[in-house]
């Protein structure tokens, strides 16, 4: 689904996450998870997919991946809600 999906945009030699899904240019799409983010630098995809010239610094979008995964519930570890400690999941009790 597209709103599980970061827009990200070229501006002046950077990468910059396009939060708003505004900003002009040519735009690329990312899952924001860190692993998705690392597999599209080692493959060098954004330079290609944005049509940019040159390395392009990823610093703003990797803070931003790294916030959005450490973000969760309070008094939950990410990845855990829904799952009981034996790995099953919790049902609801009428």
């Amino acid at each position: 689904m597209i709103g599980e999906l970061l827009r990200v945009v070229a501006v002046a030699g950077r990468v910059v996450v396009d939060e708003r899904r505004r900003l002009p240019g040519r735009g690329a799409w990312l899952h924001p998870d860190p692993d998705c983010l690392a597999k599209a630098e080692r493959r060098r995809a954004f330079p290609r997919a944005l049509r940019a010239t040159g390395a392009l610094d990823v610093r703003e979008v990797r803070e931003h991946v790294g916030l959005a995964t450490t973000h969760h519930e309070p008094g939950t570890s990410p990845g855990s809600r829904g799952i009981k400690e034996a790995g099953r999941p919790v049902m609801s009790q009428p």
